[in-house]
């Protein structure tokens, strides 16, 4: 995807299927937890909160269907501050510039940035090569459901320190509410990798309207550098080819070690997110 020029549509479309992902992480946290989370569209996108600290609490995909009023934003603020929670607006520099000007307005501070990378896919891609005899890589199976939340909950909980610090990984309770409730979205699947018997990495990918979500992958920290990872996304690439998909999407933090191992592999910068921040006070 070298030199791609990425239109408005395109950023749109990624954008939809980020809403339709996180309106039905909200929709199941609502389901478990229907006296504090919520899920309410706006503005062509979605603000859900779905419990304290929850990495899923945000508003992503505003800004492509009109800019919502001050009463909408205002509605949904006072549902964030009454749960003490701040508010965390994800913009795509493709959406409409004025919607950074009202935000900030309305007292939302930038506290980073995020990247959307993409890969077009291929019949290459559908033939990936065989794993290493050093370990097997296969989808999980629900009789290694703990297993796999474990293992996720060790291997996302050990970032990498390679490259642009990561950002503190949710506590250990959250990420497994977080974990659980993901798996549980349509089009979820799950992969392992065993490693003499030995259950020594996780991945996962959502497929949405001819896109593939790569949703993240962790190896534990004793398996890393033996190739598990670049092993984990050419099998889902290939799984992603055979569903019909036509382009693959990670979300990375800029400057990080996982952006790095992206583009080796063929990603390339799509466009990015800014960050801005409501507190709840």
């Amino acid at each position: 995807m070298s030199g791609l020029f990425v239109p408005v549509e395109l950023a749109a479309r990624i954008e939809r299927a980020e809403v339709r992902l996180s309106a039905a992480l909200g929709e199941i946290a609502a389901a478990h937890r229907p006296e504090t989370a919520f899920v309410q569209s706006i503005g062509g996108g979605v603000a859900v909160y779905a419990g304290p600290s929850s990495p899923v609490n945000k508003m992503i995909g505003v800004g492509f269907e009109g800019l919502p009023s001050d009463g909408e934003l205002a509605a949904i603020e006072a549902k964030f501050k009454a749960r003490g929670a701040p508010l965390q607006a994800e913009v795509s520099t493709l959406a409409d510039t004025a919607l950074g000007a009202t935000l900030s307005r309305r007292g939302y501070v930038l506290q980073g940035f995020e990247n959307v990378l993409g890969r077009r896919l291929g019949a290459t891609d559908a033939r990936p090569p065989a794993d290493p005899e050093a370990f097997d890589i296969r989808p999980s199976d629900p009789s290694d459901f703990e297993a796999w939340i474990d293992v996720s909950v060790r291997g996302f909980g050990s970032p990498d320190l390679q490259g642009v610090p990561a950002e503190a990984p949710p506590e250990q309770a959250t990420l497994r509410h977080v974990l659980r409730e993901f798996t549980e979205a349509p089009g979820y699947r799950r992969y392992a990798a065993w490693v003499e018997g030995r259950m020594a990495g996780c991945a996962s990918v959502r497929l949405d309207d001819g896109l593939a979500q790569l949703c993240g992958a962790a190896t534990l920290p004793e398996f890393r550098r033996r190739g598990i990872q670049t092993a984990f996304l050419r099998r889902r690439l290939a799984d992603a080819v055979a569903a019909g998909c036509e382009l693959a999407l990670v979300t990375t933090q800029p400057g990080s070690k996982s952006q790095e191992n992206s583009q080796k592999q063929g990603f390339v910068l799509l466009y990015s997110r800014a960050l801005l921040v409501k507190p709840p006070d």
